[in-house]
């Protein structure tokens, strides 16, 4: 049975209750907003109760829970009504009052969640703090579903229904399901970002990146693979928790690792910047590894990526964009530009880059300045980053001579030991041992590593003639492009909170 007209409803408490009619009317039109009434759902209650009304609708708040509650009643809506005189709403009015929004605001997500009709995050989607009317309709309708699960006394598994809910296609939709909705919206807000530049920029991948970007099907991301390999049975640290010298001599060796700037033999991590980066996406980006006393030790996350290489890859290509503690968007922006620019190009000078990527964050209201600064804040600190994470993962060519004139990706003299037909994967020197001989040589090499230059054939690269410094030409690998694609489409998709939310 529909439930009766609200103006019905508003006439009979007017004519019953007449201190209680004018409350009514204030709250359902906060909460039904000229809708019907059969439109609403427990969610929405909650929300208006817990959240709207304490922190937007003037007035005795008590009193006109209370009078929503009458109106519902006399609606045939008890359900709904209970909550309007429930303790809980009593209680969290009270938080407001007492202790201020942001008490409230956490009082009433507590007791939402303690509701079951709030669509948990799945890993196809976290929801964003602030949405956009795809993501709001689809986050509305979700609510629904969890509601009427719970009402019919079906035992209720929140992700899989919520999973279920985003992903089947509805018919509503025309046979699109809510999940592409609400990423086509998140692209298309991340392509209209600040900015000419910016825009047009961007605006190419806005197709691209609606399909997640599969992992390719050579050998990739092999130096993770070897870390995570060594550390099935520990790496130990040194005194000052720092790699030992065997295995940062092994890193150096097989993944053409050196420090231009300190040439010779590696004396330890600190002679292996990559090393430091990659322990770096290993331990804190990706939880993979973790210290235990003066040992790297695998966690179960660890364990899991090193046995699923998909999920390896949908993990750690999104690190080339991970905020670093303390940065903000406009260092992010940076990187994000950069890996735009470089993922369809051939080699891109420094200094072209730079220009590059200056007129993008210029257009998004960063003030460039000389010296390859950007309103006050240097290009060097981020591109630096960007560029020893793609190093770390094994995602850059790095074969640059010293002139600047070698830059020819699978083709420099030094990058390809398999002869001139080699390219990707085997120019690089990535091809490593199947999964299985991966872990074996990583439990040898943690009791008794090896010496520099003992890796097995075609695990290390040859050694290669590299620029110093931060000024070498960028070019990505065929496996550096799919991450950079992957990276983009985390960035793009990510959900939008409010500022100090997580």
């Amino acid at each position: 049975m529909p439930a009766p007209d609200v103006a019905a409803l508003l006439a009979l408490l007017e004519r019953s209750e007449p201190d209680v009619a004018e409350p009514a009317r204030v709250a359902v039109e906060w909460l039904a907003g000229g809708e019907a009434l059969e439109t609403i759902s427990q969610f929405d209650v909650c929300e208006f109760l817990w959240y709207t009304l304490p922190i937007k609708v003037p007035g005795d708040q008590a009193t006109i829970a209370r009078a929503l509650g009458r109106l519902l009643r006399l609606a045939g809506m008890e359900r709904y009504a209970a909550l309007c005189d429930s303790p809980a709403t009593a209680r969290i009015l009270m938080t407001y009052a007492r202790e201020g929004e942001e008490a409230g605001a956490a009082a009433y997500h507590r007791e939402l969640e303690a509701t079951g009709v709030l669509p948990p995050d799945v890993a196809e989607l976290s929801w964003s703090s602030i949405m956009g009317p795809e993501e709001l309709g689809a986050h509305v309708a979700c609510a629904a579903a969890l509601e009427l699960a719970i009402v019919t006394g079906d035992p209720v598994d929140r992700e899989e229904l919520t999973r279920r809910w985003l992903t089947a296609p509805r018919p509503e939709l025309g046979g699109d399901c809510w999940l592409h909705r609400v990423h086509g919206e998140r692209l298309n807000r991340w392509v209209l970002g600040r900015g000419t530049a910016r825009r047009e920029l961007a605006q190419p991948f806005e197709v691209r990146l609606h399909a997640p970007i599969a992992a390719p099907d050579e050998p990739h991301l092999e130096p993770l693979r070897w870390l995570l390999g060594l550390a099935r049975t520990g790496v130990r640290l040194t005194e000052r928790l720092n790699v030992g010298r065997a295995v940062a001599a092994e890193a150096a060796d097989r993944f053409g690792w050196g420090n231009p700037t300190r040439p010779g033999a590696v004396r330890g991590e600190a002679d292996v910047p990559a090393l430091t980066e990659l322990r770096q996406i290993a331990v804190h980006d990706l939880g993979a590894l973790r210290r235990s006393g003066r040992r790297l030790v695998l966690t179960t996350t660890g364990r899991n990526l090193l046995d699923d290489r998909a999920a390896m890859w949908d993990a750690a290509a999104p690190t080339l964009l991970v905020p670093a503690p303390g940065e903000h968007d406009f260092e992010v922006s940076i990187r994000e530009s950069a890996l735009m620019i470089l993922v369809d190009g051939d080699v891109v000078r420094d200094g072209d880059l730079r220009a590059r990527i200056a007129e993008v964050v210029n257009g998004e209201g960063w003030r460039a300045t000389d010296g390859g600064r950007v309103g006050g804040a240097d290009l060097t600190g981020p591109l630096s980053r960007l560029r020893h994470r793609l190093d770390a993962l094994g995602l850059d060519t790095l074969g640059f001579d010293t002139q600047g004139a070698g830059a020819q990706g699978a083709d420099a003299p030094g990058l390809n030991a398999q002869g001139p037909g080699a390219s990707g994967a085997d120019a690089l020197g990535l091809v490593g041992p199947e999964p299985g001989a991966a872990a074996q040589e990583g439990q040898a090499t943690a009791s008794a590593p090896r010496a520099t230059g003992s890796a097995p054939e075609g695990t290390r690269r040859e050694p290669v003639t590299r620029v110093a410094g931060d000024d070498a030409p960028w070019r990505l690998t065929d496996a550096g492009r799919r991450a950079a694609l992957a990276a983009l489409r985390a960035q793009a998709l990510r959900p939008r909170q409010y500022a100090g939310l997580g």
